[in-house]
């Protein structure tokens, strides 16, 4: 089985959409400035190329390789493979990707643990609700004349 790419997408736009709210609605409110953005735009070249480059693997890239490479080598209900997939990537960011934009690993540099913290919270939310919507079954006319009867 693998989850509908279409659906992916879809889960993806609404993992982002949440994720990015965070950063920018909830955890200034926490006292922390989490702006991906700019991280990705001092690598990049300017914020707004920062932010496309987050909208984009949020949105396209991400859900893309979660659908077709992972899903199925991953087990448990369609939230926890989502689940599992954004901490992976939360470790990848952290380990691999903020130490390259200067945040240190685990964001040491970036706010520290609960910057960190806050960052796990984001790729969980955003990992759960990517494999909520792209691995949801799809209904086929078969399935519903079969429970219709």
């Amino acid at each position: 089985m693998r989850p509908n790419l279409g659906r992916a997408i879809v889960g993806g736009v609404v993992g982002t959409a949440a994720m990015t709210t965070l950063m920018y609605g909830v955890a200034p409110m926490m006292g922390l400035h989490m702006d991906i953005a700019a991280m990705l735009g001092s690598m990049l070249g300017s914020w707004g190329a920062g932010l496309t480059a987050h909208i984009m693997n949020g949105t396209i890239v991400f859900p893309l390789a979660y659908a077709l490479l992972l899903f199925r080598a991953l087990r448990g209900s369609p939230v926890l493979r989502g689940v599992v997939f954004g901490v992976s990537l939360w470790l990848v960011a952290q380990l691999i990707v903020l130490p390259m934009m200067g945040a240190g690993v685990f964001s040491a540099h970036a706010g520290g643990a609960t910057a960190s913290a806050a960052s796990l919270m984001g790729h969980i939310i955003y990992g759960g609700l990517l494999g909520a919507i792209a691995g949801r079954p799809t209904l086929t006319r078969e399935a519903l004349a079969a429970s219709a009867a």
